[in-house]
Protein backbone atom coordinates (compact mmCIF):
# COMPACT_ATOMS: atom_id res chain seq x y z
CA UNK A 1 0.00 0.00 0.00
CA UNK A 2 1.36 3.25 -0.93
CA UNK A 3 1.70 6.44 1.60
CA UNK A 4 0.44 9.25 1.11
CA UNK A 5 1.94 12.41 -0.38
CA UNK A 6 2.52 15.00 3.10
CA UNK A 7 1.54 18.49 2.47
CA UNK A 8 2.55 21.12 4.99
CA UNK A 9 -1.20 21.43 6.59
CA UNK A 10 -1.45 17.82 7.02
CA UNK A 11 2.15 16.52 8.14
CA UNK A 12 1.21 16.57 11.65
CA UNK A 13 -2.41 15.67 11.90
CA UNK A 14 -2.98 12.57 10.46
CA UNK A 15 -1.00 10.58 13.45
CA UNK A 16 2.23 10.42 11.27
CA UNK A 17 5.37 12.94 11.90
CA UNK A 18 7.01 14.24 9.02
CA UNK A 19 10.34 12.26 10.64
CA UNK A 20 8.60 9.29 10.84
CA UNK A 21 7.43 9.66 7.50
CA UNK A 22 10.86 10.27 6.04
CA UNK A 23 12.33 7.13 7.47
CA UNK A 24 9.44 4.84 6.11
CA UNK A 25 9.35 6.81 2.21
CA UNK A 26 13.39 6.03 2.16
CA UNK A 27 12.96 2.49 3.64
CA UNK A 28 10.90 2.03 1.02
CA UNK A 29 12.28 3.57 -1.86
CA UNK A 30 15.23 2.08 -1.01
CA UNK A 31 14.05 -1.71 -1.44
CA UNK A 32 12.13 -0.62 -4.67
CA UNK A 33 15.55 0.90 -6.26
CA UNK A 34 17.06 -2.36 -4.85
CA UNK A 35 14.70 -4.99 -6.94
CA UNK A 36 13.44 -3.10 -9.76
CA UNK A 37 15.99 -2.87 -12.69
CA UNK A 38 16.30 0.56 -13.93
CA UNK A 39 18.12 1.31 -17.45
CA UNK A 40 18.79 4.70 -16.61
CA UNK A 41 20.67 6.38 -13.33
CA UNK A 42 19.32 9.92 -14.03
CA UNK A 43 16.67 11.29 -16.53
CA UNK A 44 15.66 14.89 -16.83
CA UNK A 45 13.27 16.88 -18.82
CA UNK A 46 14.02 20.56 -20.09
CA UNK A 47 14.00 22.69 -23.36
CA UNK A 48 17.27 22.33 -25.33
CA UNK A 49 18.31 25.49 -26.97
CA UNK A 50 20.73 26.90 -29.22
CA UNK A 51 23.09 29.81 -27.98
CA UNK A 52 24.75 31.86 -30.31
CA UNK A 53 27.53 34.41 -28.95
CA UNK A 54 30.00 36.66 -30.67
CA UNK A 55 33.13 35.95 -30.38
CA UNK A 56 36.16 37.37 -27.88
CA UNK A 57 34.29 39.29 -25.78
CA UNK A 58 32.36 41.13 -28.83
CA UNK A 59 29.23 42.76 -28.63
CA UNK A 60 25.80 41.56 -29.80
CA UNK A 61 24.91 44.83 -31.01
CA UNK A 62 28.52 45.11 -33.05
CA UNK A 63 30.06 41.90 -34.14
CA UNK A 64 29.22 40.01 -37.12
CA UNK A 65 29.99 36.67 -36.40
CA UNK A 66 27.68 34.55 -33.75
CA UNK A 67 29.13 30.89 -32.56
CA UNK A 68 26.25 28.36 -32.12
CA UNK A 69 26.26 25.62 -29.48
CA UNK A 70 23.79 23.74 -27.24
CA UNK A 71 22.44 24.22 -24.05
CA UNK A 72 19.61 24.21 -21.69
CA UNK A 73 19.58 24.12 -17.96
CA UNK A 74 18.30 20.49 -17.64
CA UNK A 75 21.20 19.02 -20.38
CA UNK A 76 24.12 20.90 -18.90
CA UNK A 77 22.96 19.48 -15.64
CA UNK A 78 23.35 15.92 -16.95
CA UNK A 79 25.74 16.01 -19.49
CA UNK A 80 28.08 16.50 -16.51
CA UNK A 81 26.90 13.57 -14.82
CA UNK A 82 27.12 11.56 -17.74
CA UNK A 83 30.64 12.35 -18.14
CA UNK A 84 31.39 11.32 -14.57
CA UNK A 85 29.85 8.25 -15.06
CA UNK A 86 25.82 7.62 -14.53
CA UNK A 87 23.98 6.22 -17.12
CA UNK A 88 21.89 9.86 -18.27
CA UNK A 89 19.30 10.57 -20.82
CA UNK A 90 17.13 13.72 -21.69
CA UNK A 91 13.53 14.15 -22.27
CA UNK A 92 12.64 16.75 -24.92
CA UNK A 93 10.94 17.55 -27.91
CA UNK A 94 12.79 19.20 -30.91
CA UNK A 95 11.73 20.28 -34.45
CA UNK A 96 11.92 17.66 -37.05
CA UNK A 97 14.18 19.44 -39.11
CA UNK A 98 18.03 20.19 -39.44
CA UNK A 99 18.41 22.65 -36.15
CA UNK A 100 16.73 19.71 -34.09
CA UNK A 101 19.43 17.03 -35.78
CA UNK A 102 22.02 19.48 -34.63
CA UNK A 103 21.07 18.93 -31.08
CA UNK A 104 20.12 15.66 -31.52
CA UNK A 105 23.84 14.36 -32.21
CA UNK A 106 25.97 17.23 -29.66
CA UNK A 107 23.52 14.98 -27.09
CA UNK A 108 24.90 12.18 -28.12
CA UNK A 109 28.52 13.59 -28.33
CA UNK A 110 27.78 14.15 -24.60
CA UNK A 111 27.16 10.99 -24.06
CA UNK A 112 23.78 11.45 -23.13
CA UNK A 113 20.88 9.00 -24.08
CA UNK A 114 18.44 10.39 -26.78
CA UNK A 115 15.81 7.87 -26.75
CA UNK A 116 13.14 9.95 -25.41
CA UNK A 117 13.71 13.38 -27.85
CA UNK A 118 10.25 13.67 -29.54
CA UNK A 119 10.05 15.33 -32.38
CA UNK A 120 7.89 18.31 -33.80
CA UNK A 121 6.93 17.76 -37.32
CA UNK A 122 4.66 21.00 -37.50
CA UNK A 123 5.32 23.66 -40.17
CA UNK A 124 5.85 25.99 -37.48
CA UNK A 125 7.92 24.08 -35.42
CA UNK A 126 10.93 25.90 -33.47
CA UNK A 127 13.93 25.78 -31.54
CA UNK A 128 14.41 28.19 -28.51
CA UNK A 129 17.22 30.23 -28.86
CA UNK A 130 19.19 32.56 -26.82
CA UNK A 131 22.32 35.32 -27.75
CA UNK A 132 25.20 35.42 -24.74
CA UNK A 133 27.29 37.97 -24.78
CA UNK A 134 29.75 37.51 -22.24
CA UNK A 135 31.35 40.90 -19.85
CA UNK A 136 34.44 42.39 -18.73
CA UNK A 137 33.99 44.65 -15.44
CA UNK A 138 32.47 47.41 -15.25
CA UNK A 139 30.49 45.41 -18.30
CA UNK A 140 28.10 42.78 -16.87
CA UNK A 141 26.98 39.89 -19.20
CA UNK A 142 23.91 40.15 -21.07
CA UNK A 143 21.10 37.57 -22.03
CA UNK A 144 18.38 37.89 -25.16
CA UNK A 145 16.39 35.52 -25.26
CA UNK A 146 14.04 34.22 -28.33
CA UNK A 147 12.09 31.36 -26.69
CA UNK A 148 8.29 32.01 -27.44
CA UNK A 149 6.02 29.25 -29.00
CA UNK A 150 8.93 26.82 -29.48
CA UNK A 151 8.17 22.71 -30.05
CA UNK A 152 8.95 21.93 -26.25
CA UNK A 153 5.94 23.98 -25.45
CA UNK A 154 3.53 20.99 -27.13
CA UNK A 155 5.15 17.95 -25.04
CA UNK A 156 2.89 16.07 -23.73
CA UNK A 157 3.10 12.79 -21.36
CA UNK A 158 1.11 11.46 -24.17
CA UNK A 159 4.49 11.29 -26.13
CA UNK A 160 5.90 8.77 -23.93
CA UNK A 161 4.89 4.94 -23.35
CA UNK A 162 4.33 4.61 -19.80
CA UNK A 163 7.50 2.24 -19.38
CA UNK A 164 9.27 5.71 -19.25
CA UNK A 165 8.68 6.14 -15.58
CA UNK A 166 10.23 2.93 -14.67
CA UNK A 167 12.87 3.60 -16.64
CA UNK A 168 14.97 5.64 -14.34
CA UNK A 169 16.79 6.05 -10.69
CA UNK A 170 16.32 9.48 -10.29
CA UNK A 171 14.06 12.18 -12.30
CA UNK A 172 15.28 15.73 -12.37
CA UNK A 173 14.00 19.59 -13.48
CA UNK A 174 13.77 22.74 -13.03
CA UNK A 175 11.56 25.94 -12.25
CA UNK A 176 12.76 27.19 -15.50
CA UNK A 177 10.95 24.20 -17.18
CA UNK A 178 7.89 25.06 -15.42
CA UNK A 179 7.99 28.54 -16.31
CA UNK A 180 7.90 27.64 -19.88
CA UNK A 181 4.02 27.76 -20.36
CA UNK A 182 0.82 26.05 -18.87
CA UNK A 183 1.29 23.03 -21.45
CA UNK A 184 5.12 22.40 -20.38
CA UNK A 185 3.97 23.27 -16.53
CA UNK A 186 1.65 20.42 -16.67
CA UNK A 187 2.96 18.03 -18.28
CA UNK A 188 6.15 18.29 -15.58
CA UNK A 189 4.38 18.20 -12.80
CA UNK A 190 2.18 15.08 -14.17
CA UNK A 191 5.86 13.24 -15.06
CA UNK A 192 7.36 14.28 -11.64
CA UNK A 193 4.29 12.65 -10.19
CA UNK A 194 4.33 9.51 -12.09
CA UNK A 195 8.34 8.93 -11.98
CA UNK A 196 7.52 9.63 -7.90
CA UNK A 197 5.29 6.51 -7.69
CA UNK A 198 7.40 4.21 -9.71
CA UNK A 199 10.02 4.95 -7.29
CA UNK A 200 12.53 7.09 -8.40
CA UNK A 201 14.28 10.21 -6.57
CA UNK A 202 12.93 13.52 -7.73
CA UNK A 203 15.90 16.32 -7.97
CA UNK A 204 14.34 19.68 -8.59
CA UNK A 205 16.32 22.66 -9.08
CA UNK A 206 14.37 26.20 -8.52
CA UNK A 207 16.28 28.14 -10.64
CA UNK A 208 14.54 31.05 -10.98
CA UNK A 209 14.22 33.17 -14.29
CA UNK A 210 12.72 36.49 -13.57
CA UNK A 211 12.09 37.28 -16.99
CA UNK A 212 9.90 34.03 -17.11
CA UNK A 213 7.54 34.18 -14.50
CA UNK A 214 7.00 36.46 -11.07
CA UNK A 215 8.51 35.64 -7.77
CA UNK A 216 5.13 34.96 -6.94
CA UNK A 217 4.30 32.83 -9.72
CA UNK A 218 6.99 30.48 -8.94
CA UNK A 219 6.28 30.13 -5.15
CA UNK A 220 2.79 29.67 -5.74
CA UNK A 221 3.35 26.53 -8.11
CA UNK A 222 6.95 25.14 -6.87
CA UNK A 223 4.85 24.89 -3.37
CA UNK A 224 3.01 22.43 -5.08
CA UNK A 225 5.70 20.08 -6.19
CA UNK A 226 7.53 20.26 -3.33
CA UNK A 227 5.77 17.25 -1.41
CA UNK A 228 7.39 14.73 -4.14
CA UNK A 229 10.99 16.68 -4.06
CA UNK A 230 13.44 14.30 -2.53
CA UNK A 231 16.44 16.67 -3.09
CA UNK A 232 15.73 20.30 -3.63
CA UNK A 233 18.72 23.07 -4.93
CA UNK A 234 18.26 26.78 -3.88
CA UNK A 235 20.17 29.13 -3.55
CA UNK A 236 20.04 31.37 -0.49
CA UNK A 237 19.39 34.69 -2.92
CA UNK A 238 16.24 32.91 -4.51
CA UNK A 239 15.35 31.40 -1.08
CA UNK A 240 14.88 34.69 0.26
CA UNK A 241 13.61 36.48 -3.03
CA UNK A 242 11.41 33.91 -4.24
CA UNK A 243 10.14 32.25 -0.95
CA UNK A 244 10.14 35.13 1.26
CA UNK A 245 12.26 32.90 3.66
CA UNK A 246 14.32 34.85 6.74
CA UNK A 247 17.60 33.94 8.69
CA UNK A 248 21.01 32.61 7.93
CA UNK A 249 21.33 29.94 5.08
CA UNK A 250 21.49 27.43 7.77
CA UNK A 251 18.35 27.56 9.27
CA UNK A 252 16.27 28.91 5.76
CA UNK A 253 17.13 25.62 4.57
CA UNK A 254 15.98 23.38 7.33
CA UNK A 255 13.08 24.79 7.37
CA UNK A 256 12.32 23.76 3.98
CA UNK A 257 12.72 20.29 5.43
CA UNK A 258 10.50 21.32 8.33
CA UNK A 259 7.39 22.28 5.62
CA UNK A 260 8.20 19.76 2.93
CA UNK A 261 9.32 15.97 3.51
CA UNK A 262 12.29 16.64 1.81
CA UNK A 263 15.19 14.56 2.41
CA UNK A 264 18.51 17.17 0.89
CA UNK A 265 18.45 20.87 0.38
CA UNK A 266 21.52 22.17 -1.72
CA UNK A 267 22.13 25.76 -1.56
CA UNK A 268 25.24 27.21 -4.04
CA UNK A 269 27.14 30.34 -2.30
CA UNK A 270 28.36 32.22 -5.07
CA UNK A 271 30.55 36.12 -4.65
CA UNK A 272 30.69 37.99 -8.09
CA UNK A 273 33.99 40.20 -7.57
CA UNK A 274 33.73 41.26 -10.80
CA UNK A 275 32.50 39.19 -14.45
CA UNK A 276 35.80 37.23 -14.56
CA UNK A 277 36.42 36.39 -11.33
CA UNK A 278 34.07 34.48 -8.46
CA UNK A 279 34.18 32.28 -5.41
CA UNK A 280 32.33 29.47 -5.07
CA UNK A 281 30.86 27.36 -2.28
CA UNK A 282 27.39 25.74 -1.32
CA UNK A 283 25.92 23.80 1.35
CA UNK A 284 24.14 20.81 1.53
CA UNK A 285 21.62 19.95 4.69
CA UNK A 286 20.32 16.08 5.01
CA UNK A 287 17.11 16.39 6.94
CA UNK A 288 17.46 12.28 8.20
CA UNK A 289 20.68 13.15 10.03
CA UNK A 290 19.89 16.73 10.65
CA UNK A 291 23.36 17.63 9.52
CA UNK A 292 25.15 19.91 6.97
CA UNK A 293 27.62 19.34 5.02
CA UNK A 294 30.02 22.21 3.50
CA UNK A 295 33.97 22.87 2.56
CA UNK A 296 36.10 26.08 1.79
CA UNK A 297 34.72 27.94 -0.90
CA UNK A 298 37.12 28.19 -4.41
CA UNK A 299 38.16 31.37 -4.29
CA UNK A 300 39.37 33.40 -6.98
CA UNK A 301 37.94 31.25 -10.18
CA UNK A 302 39.23 32.27 -13.20
CA UNK A 303 36.02 32.79 -15.08
CA UNK A 304 35.96 32.20 -18.72
CA UNK A 305 31.86 31.28 -18.72
CA UNK A 306 30.15 31.05 -15.75
CA UNK A 307 26.74 29.97 -17.98
CA UNK A 308 25.80 26.05 -16.87
CA UNK A 309 28.14 26.43 -13.88
CA UNK A 310 25.34 26.35 -11.68
CA UNK A 311 24.11 23.01 -13.14
CA UNK A 312 27.14 21.52 -13.26
CA UNK A 313 26.93 22.15 -9.59
CA UNK A 314 23.89 19.50 -9.53
CA UNK A 315 25.43 16.86 -12.17
CA UNK A 316 28.20 17.11 -9.49
CA UNK A 317 25.86 16.51 -6.08
CA UNK A 318 23.96 14.12 -8.47
CA UNK A 319 26.65 11.87 -9.52
CA UNK A 320 27.86 11.65 -5.68
CA UNK A 321 24.21 10.79 -4.58
CA UNK A 322 23.58 8.07 -6.64
CA UNK A 323 27.38 6.81 -7.49
CA UNK A 324 27.51 7.09 -3.37
CA UNK A 325 24.49 6.80 -1.50
CA UNK A 326 24.67 8.19 1.79
CA UNK A 327 27.71 10.43 1.37
CA UNK A 328 26.80 13.40 1.30
CA UNK A 329 30.20 15.24 2.21
CA UNK A 330 31.36 13.30 -1.22
CA UNK A 331 28.51 14.90 -2.75
CA UNK A 332 28.91 18.43 -2.22
CA UNK A 333 32.76 18.12 -3.09
CA UNK A 334 31.71 16.76 -6.34
CA UNK A 335 29.49 19.63 -6.87
CA UNK A 336 32.10 22.34 -5.87
CA UNK A 337 34.33 20.97 -8.22
CA UNK A 338 32.34 20.17 -10.99
CA UNK A 339 30.96 23.69 -10.92
CA UNK A 340 34.48 25.96 -10.22
CA UNK A 341 35.76 23.94 -13.66
CA UNK A 342 32.79 24.39 -15.50
CA UNK A 343 33.19 28.41 -15.36
CA UNK A 344 36.54 27.85 -16.81
CA UNK A 345 35.02 26.53 -19.91
CA UNK A 346 33.21 27.66 -23.24
CA UNK A 347 29.55 27.42 -23.36
CA UNK A 348 26.67 25.82 -21.61
CA UNK A 349 28.27 22.08 -21.30
CA UNK A 350 30.58 20.88 -18.70
CA UNK A 351 33.57 18.84 -19.90
CA UNK A 352 35.70 16.72 -17.91
CA UNK A 353 35.83 13.30 -16.42
CA UNK A 354 35.54 11.34 -13.17
CA UNK A 355 39.57 11.40 -12.81
CA UNK A 356 40.05 15.40 -13.45
CA UNK A 357 37.32 16.72 -11.20
CA UNK A 358 38.91 14.04 -8.48
CA UNK A 359 42.30 15.43 -8.92
CA UNK A 360 40.48 18.99 -8.98
CA UNK A 361 38.98 17.99 -5.42
CA UNK A 362 42.52 16.59 -3.93
CA UNK A 363 44.13 19.89 -4.97
CA UNK A 364 41.51 21.82 -3.27
CA UNK A 365 42.12 19.95 -0.05
CA UNK A 366 45.97 20.11 -0.06
CA UNK A 367 47.81 22.43 1.83
CA UNK A 368 51.25 21.57 0.00
CA UNK A 369 52.57 22.43 -3.06
CA UNK A 370 50.40 22.31 -6.40
CA UNK A 371 52.05 21.27 -9.80
CA UNK A 372 51.74 24.00 -12.13
CA UNK A 373 50.35 21.96 -15.56
CA UNK A 374 49.64 18.40 -15.88
CA UNK A 375 51.71 16.61 -17.82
Amino acid sequence: MRLPLLTKKRSFRKGISVIKYRQIKAARQRKERLTMKRDFDLLSLGEIMLRLSPPDNERITRGDTLSKQAGGAELNAITGAAMLGLRCGIISKLPANDLGIYIKNRVRLCGVSDDYLVYDDDKDARLGVYYYESGAYPRKPRIVYDRKNTSLNKISVSDYDESLFRATRCFHTSGITLALSPQVRETAIEMIKRFKEQGALISFDVNFRGNLWTGEEAKACIETILPYVDVFFCSEETARLTFRKEGDARSIMKSFTEEYPLSLVASTQRVVHSPKRHTFGSIIYCAKEDAYYEEPPYADIEVVDRIGSGDAYISGVLYGLLAHEGEYQKALEYGNAASALKNTIPGDLLSTDLKEIESIIREHKSSGRIAEMDR
